[in-house]
């Protein structure tokens, strides 16, 4: 099995969660504790640009668990190898349960609850459904990602398009799926 050493631990990779814009996600193992490992990588993005992506994954995290927001713990972070280690959080992720028509209403209304937090204090998340997962009834936002507030990408003028089976999330699945 391939592993990977985060500031000399060793963990075990399951799988690849999934690949975003700044890194690639794997489940991993720590002794018998899932946690995910991020890999930051530095492929070319045409609609996003970064700085230090290893500095802006610590800052956005503290960001947010200033404001309140529902993310998995930090636990872990490698600057030299690029590589963050954090709660694994258990559950469906939005764009799943979109997909398989199980989104329960109040997803949207404890995303709703996020925002509020998160406008009030001048900050956007990324929206996208593959970013939440639900866990215990408690919505996460699993990334860390989070911009200064402009309106185009709030939830309400951006992300609300991929909460449902909308024409741009249908769009979406048929392109990636």
């Amino acid at each position: 099995m391939e592993q990977l050493s985060v500031n000399g631990k060793i963990y075990t990779i399951l799988k690849l969660l999934g690949k975003g814009k700044g890194g690639y996600s794997y489940l991993a193992l720590d002794g018998d504790k899932k946690v995910v490992v991020k890999q930051i990588h530095h492929e070319p993005c045409d609609y996003y640009s970064f700085g230090n992506k290893i500095e802006a994954e610590m800052n956005d995290y503290h960001r947010l668990q200033r404001i309140g927001i529902s993310i998995p713990k930090l636990l872990d972070v490698d600057i030299q190898q690029e590589r963050i280690v954090k709660e694994f959080i258990d559950g469906q992720t939005v764009f799943d349960m979109v997909l398989n028509d199980t989104l329960p209403s109040y997803c949207i209304d404890q995303v709703k609850q996020m925002c509020s937090l998160l406008y009030a204090a001048n900050t956007n998340i990324d929206y996208f459904p593959t970013n939440f997962v639900l866990q215990d009834g408690v919505l996460y936002y699993i990334d860390y990602e989070c911009n200064d507030y402009m309106p185009e990408w709030n939830f309400e003028n951006w992300g609300i398009k991929y909460w449902s089976k909308t024409p741009e999330f249908l769009e979406y699945v048929s392109k990636h799926q």
